[in-house]
């Protein structure tokens, strides 16, 4: 046992986060943990974490137990370099590490040899080397995918049994999802994670923890099990709910007969009528399910926009688009897909007729409204309330042509009284998406623009906007790094492919796959630099290495050899575990190859470790 919740019991203000909870992680446990917005998931992850104490209850942790957390916004404004970012992740030790790294001090070297340091050191060049980081990079230069990297090589350095992620897949593209699930596929610790990537939940979790008005149930089983069980108890719910409902109804209706059946009334069953009553009380009824509805407005023109051999750079800069041809249509659902920089924003002003091309032509409909979600949430103002920010301080606004009292428009969006009344900085990510959309669809549009409008939405708010989009008679035009979104939403997929190349694929994200389609990455990492000498201080010559033994030249000599077995056995056993059919086999057979890949993660994590050790002995003075 790693970590155990033990009635475990969470407020914040007068909001019951958790109440009474109890759940277990075992080694080697991957839990997505879920739960609408605003139910407390990001607090709950904050206590396990140990960044803030329970109410009541008792978190116990292993004694020996590590515990790391990849931080759900990037490092994007650090001016540190990679091996002093990821350094970091060891405390001060690290901080002396990285110092020592960029000036050899004798206090340091004192400092780091009284609290054991050097034996950290080969810890953080094996995490860079394997997660392709380079040590000299600046982390602020690095694109969205290479800093999440970076963040979790800081959080891999201290070599957790459990790894906390919240929302890991915010702000990267599809490439850069799609390594983070390998590699989290591969990873041999403890996972606990929220997500809102269905697809990546479904690849990874092999239990759930739902966090449902204040109570955590456990389903051991996967994703999609665990959707279709979720359904079924809360029908149950629903219906033990209406006999209780029915029964205090008919006791009540007993409790308020005239004179002669009050004089012979049974006591007992007065005090069942006041323990029914006190038990409605105490039921946490669940949020009402989001009614999202977008007005349409007029129909716009039959053709939104035609491109005829267009190309676009910006002033300086390699061309984003070459010699595109395509066609949008009303009603066409297209997805753009491709690396972050790729030129997908830039693509939609150019549908939009907010830019002009360099060469080539573009044609625009008539009647066109267009609706845009902003993934910054820009339109909102923090420091004004969800209702001042959509009703802009008129008690009614006028949506499809039809008058309706503001607070009962954003009762629609899941925003009652005291949530429409509060700041939207006040509130969760998911739920400033949510106003976001409220924002959004209150006003006219034919044409939706819609930029990741899936970051930080639970699951079921996602599928009530798919259905919303599939119903929508307008034009949709899609950015999402979301797979399972991308598959249930679009008609078509505009691909960036690498060198200003654009291509139009029929289907999702799946049938872009299925036809052969590829993009190359924008999300690589800068060239290696070369180490540069300060000014004004002279190159230090050369140091002689030094000889190690017949036996231990002979061990260095044969590491590399046993590094890249461990990689292709890795790699074989990393393909099958992502098999969507892996967990379908007996629970003996997953055990054994999941343990086997992490036995295998162990032998390469020590083979690096080793080589940077003789390594280093060669480089000692």
């Amino acid at each position: 046992m790693l970590l155990q919740l033990d009635n475990v019991s969470l407020r914040y203000g007068t909001q019951v986060l958790a109440e009474e909870v109890s759940a277990r992680v075992e080694r080697g446990d991957r839990i997505c943990l879920v739960g609408r917005n605003g139910e407390g998931k990001s607090s709950l992850l904050r206590l396990i974490a140990g960044e803030i104490d329970a109410d009541g209850g008792e978190v116990v942790r292993a004694n020996d137990l590590v515990l790391a957390t990849l931080e759900q916004e990037l490092p994007s404004g650090c001016t540190d370099s990679v091996y002093r970012f990821v350094a970091g992740g060891l405390g001060e030790v690290g901080t002396w590490l990285a110092d020592y790294r960029d000036e050899p001090r004798e206090d340091l070297q004192a400092r780091i040899e009284a609290a054991h340091g050097w034996e950290l050191m080969p810890r953080i060049g094996a995490v860079l080397d394997r997660l392709g980081l380079t040590a000299e990079d600046t982390v602020a230069d690095l694109s969205g995918g290479w800093q999440r990297r970076a963040a979790l090589a800081k959080a891999l350095v201290t070599e957790p049994d459990l790894l906390i992620l919240d929302e890991p897949t915010n702000h990267l593209d599809i490439a850069a999802v799609e390594w983070l699930e390998r590699f989290l596929a591969s990873y041999r610790g403890a996972l606990l994670f929220v997500t809102h990537d269905r697809a990546l939940a479904q690849r990874l979790a092999t239990s759930v923890w739902d966090l449902d008005r204040g109570r955590l149930r456990v389903f051991q089983t996967g994703f999609d099990r665990y959707q279709s069980d979720k359904e079924k108890l809360l029908e149950e719910e629903a219906r033990n709910e209406a006999l209780f409902d029915k029964k205090l109804a008919q006791e009540e209706a007993w409790i308020r007969q005239g004179i002669k059946a009050r004089r012979t009334r049974n006591e007992g069953r007065v005090r069942a009528l006041q323990a029914l009553r006190r038990q409605r009380e105490a039921r946490r009824e669940r949020q009402g399910r989001a009614k999202l509805s977008v007005d349409s407005g007029e129909l716009s023109g039959k053709l939104v926009a035609e491109l005829t051999d267009v190309s676009f750079a910006y002033p300086g800069e390699k061309p984003l688009i070459r010699d595109l041809s395509f066609t949008l249509m009303r009603g066409d659902r297209v997805g753009l897909i491709g690396p972050n920089g790729a030129g997908k924003s830039t693509l939609i002003r150019l549908l939009l007729g907010e830019l002009q091309p360099d060469s080539g032509k573009v044609r625009l409909g008539t009647k066109q409204q267009v609706a845009y979600f902003d993934q910054r949430r820009d339109q909102l103002d923090p420091q004004q309330t969800v209702l001042d920010n959509i009703a802009g301080g008129r008690e009614s606004i006028t949506v499809g042509g039809r008058s309706r009292h503001a607070m009962s428009y954003l009762a629609d969006f899941l925003f009652s009284g005291v949530k429409a009344r509060t700041k939207v900085e006040a509130l969760s990510g998911g739920e400033r998406n949510r106003a976001l959309l409220a924002k959004l669809f209150s006003q006219p549009a034919n044409i939706l623009v819609l930029d990741e409008p899936t970051n930080d939405l639970d699951v079921e708010t996602l599928e009530l906007l798919e259905q919303l989009l599939l119903d929508f008679s307008g034009t949709v035009l899609l950015v999402s790094h979301d797979r399972a979104f991308l598959d249930n939403v679009v008609d078509s997929c505009l691909a960036f492919e690498g060198e200003g190349q654009v291509r139009e694929y029929v289907g999702g994200y799946a049938d872009f796959l299925r036809q052969g389609g590829s993009f190359a990455t924008a999300d690589e990492k800068p060239a290696e630099k070369k180490a540069k000498s300060k000014p004004g201080t002279p190159a230090k010559p050369p140091q002689k290495k030094k000889k190690l033994s017949y036996k231990l030249q002979r061990e260095l000599d044969g590491l590399p050899g046993v590094i890249e077995r461990l990689e292709g056995e890795i790699g074989e056993l990393e393909t099958a575990v992502a098999d969507p059919d892996f967990y379908q086999q007996e629970q003996a057979v997953v055990e054994e190859k999941l343990k086997l890949l992490a036995d295998k993660q162990a032998e390469l994590e020590t083979a690096f470790e080793r080589w940077a050790e003789l390594e280093g002995m060669m480089d000692a003075e």
